[in-house]
């Protein structure tokens, strides 16, 4: 993100180095502060106010009138000077971005570097400027950056099967929002003392890889590694919230690094109705999850083979630093060996949407492309579970995934260690301990009802009863069978000891019973996660395989956990 850095810096340093000079101006005397609220009071006024003041003929060629061309002069300026800009930067760009690459660098890939490196002759256009005036210690202003742009830019590429590869990157299109902030503002010049900026906002970014020479996709897995790396440096590098901090003036600039503000907690539950990859066999999907796509990057620890419908029922922890503005995304791939890893489909999650402390149970369809909305292939569906908490708030929410329930006195001793000292908080600055909560209760599950049901029978009705089991212990209990009912009472109640809840799943089957044979109408898999945050709850829940019909259950969880450390 370097070309756009290169680009506005100094039209951005300089109307800083104003604004600031003027806000040090108004402190000292009453006199400036006067001059200076004069002068906001001019940046106020409308064209048409000046119009009013002003004759037409001291009105610069440069002024428009329309609300489309407010920024046509600086436009046309950046187009004299992006030759120069052009040269001036392209070998600090290099510079830059190589090691960003390289970071990102996916396992296929031994090297890639930049062997060409030019920004064209298509200067951006801004299409928006705006002053942010949240923070009177701070200058803060958004720029809104359009390019189609036509740089020669040509990578390096060793693949680790010993091929080399020149790969142009070109027909690059974009657009999004360059937020900047120069704090703090100082009475020395210019006047601020670091820059951070960031990508606000992306709201387009499509490029064309080509093998020079060549066609890339006679090389399966390289376009799409490649193209992954470039869209992950971006997102993880400098997509808001992560920032970049210049430092302008010596000083500690630490309080405009990111900053933790809350833990997200996700359970990837199942998928369902996965597009099949194999030719052979069905697909062996995986899932991969994130909220900046290196730092945060997890993966299942299973893959499930010869499955189009997989639950791995998943714990994750994220930390996040904005929720008003970031997101989960979720991929599903299909595990190919040997090969590179085919994607399945992808989908994402607005924090924002989530309500603090609340569990958020969503089924989400999967698409090839975040950023495009168009796709209408059927690739599936993705179960998650989310819970968000904010620091700061772990007195007023319940979070069965941290460490504020008590151990007892028995459990406390086995965890001590050898010195008896008692375990303590999980340290939300520390990720080095991978710990593994143990929830440890009993669930009382109440079957009272159903509604709907299908007809399974010649004569219109069915003889209906409910099949209970825990997914991992196995433990299972049915109920009695009503006859003649599509609207079957039973109010039984069941409990299971459940050794880890975080883990485990209820799983409830519907069939009909016959004499010589039973009919499956239907089923229901549901995680432990609401009942133990909310300790009891009843509601009903659709039958997955029938068209119609749905369990009214109650589910009552009484908790005991437990706390391994690795």
């Amino acid at each position: 993100m370097a070309f756009f850095l290169g680009l506005v810096l100094g039209i951005i340093a300089g109307l800083a180095v104003f604004i600031a000079f003027r806000r040090s101006e108004k402190s000292r005397s009453r006199c400036r502060r006067e001059l200076a609220d004069i002068v906001a009071a001019s940046a106020r006024m409308t064209l048409e106010d000046s119009r009013k003041i002003l004759p037409g003929e001291f009105f610069p060629s440069w002024v428009v009138f329309s609300h489309r061309q407010k920024l046509s002069w600086l436009n046309q300026e950046l187009i004299k000077i992006w030759p120069y800009v052009n040269e001036a930067t392209s070998e600090l760009i290099r510079i830059s971005v190589e090691p960003i690459l390289e970071q990102y660098r996916p396992a296929i890939i031994n090297s890639l570097k930049f062997s060409k490196l030019t920004l064209g002759t298509v200067a951006p256009q801004l299409t928006g400027v705006s002053m942010i005036e949240d923070d009177q210690s701070a200058i803060a202003m958004e720029f809104e950056l359009q390019w189609d742009g036509n740089p020669n830019i040509v990578l390096d590429i060793h693949t680790k099967l010993g091929v080399a590869l020149p790969i142009q990157v070109k027909d690059i299109r974009f657009t999004g929002v360059l937020h900047l902030i120069f704090k703090p503002l100082v009475e020395v010049f210019p006047c601020f003392g670091a820059i951070s900026y960031s990508l606000r906002e992306k709201k387009k970014l499509d490029f064309t890889l080509k093998v020079i020479g060549g066609e890339l996709s006679s090389i399966p897995g390289i376009s799409g590694a490649i193209e992954e790396t470039i869209r992950n440096a971006i997102e993880d590098s400098i997509t808001w919230p992560a920032r970049k901090v210049v430092p302008v003036l010596p000083g500690d600039y630490s309080d405009l690094e990111l900053k933790p503000d809350g833990i997200l907690e996700v359970k990837l539950v199942r998928a369902r109705n996965l597009t099949d990859k194999d030719i052979i066999g069905k697909t062996d999907p995986y899932a991969v999850l994130y909220t900046r796509p290196l730092r945060d990057r997890m993966k299942t620890s299973k893959t499930i083979s010869n499955n189009l419908n997989p639950v791995w029922n998943e714990h994750f922890e994220f930390v996040v630093e904005d929720a008003a503005t970031q997101h989960l995304v979720v991929k599903i791939y299909d595990d190919d060996g040997f090969q590179a890893s085919e994607l399945i489909g992808c989908a994402q999650v607005m924090l924002k949407d989530l309500q603090p402390g609340k569990v958020k149970d969503v089924w989400l369809k999967l698409v090839k492309y975040l950023e495009v909305q168009k796709d209408k292939k059927d690739r599936g569906q993705v179960h998650l579970e989310l819970v968000y908490f904010p620091f700061g708030m772990e007195n007023e929410l319940s979070n069965p995934f941290s460490s504020q329930f008590h151990l007892t006195s028995l459990e406390r001793t086995l965890k001590s260690g050898i010195n008896g000292t008692e375990v303590t908080d999980f340290d939300r600055t520390s990720m080095h301990r991978k710990r593994e909560v143990i929830m440890r209760g009993v669930l009382s599950v109440t079957v009272l009802s159903a509604v709907d049901l299908p007809a399974m029978d010649i004569m219109g009705k069915s003889d209906t009863y409910v099949v209970l089991k825990m997914m991992k212990t196995r433990t299972r209990n049915k109920t009695r069978v009503v006859n003649q009912s599509l609207n079957p009472i039973w109010n039984q109640t069941f409990d299971f000891v459940v050794e880890d809840a975080l883990r485990d799943m209820l799983i409830l089957e519907a069939w009909d019973h016959d004499i010589f044979m039973k009919d499956f109408i239907g089923r229901c898999i549901m995680t432990l996660t609401r009942v133990m945050m909310e300790g009891e709850y009843a509601d009903s829940f659709h039958l997955e395989g029938s068209k119609a019909g749905k369990l009214n259950l109650k589910l009552k969880w009484m908790a005991q956990p437990i706390y391994r450390y690795s």
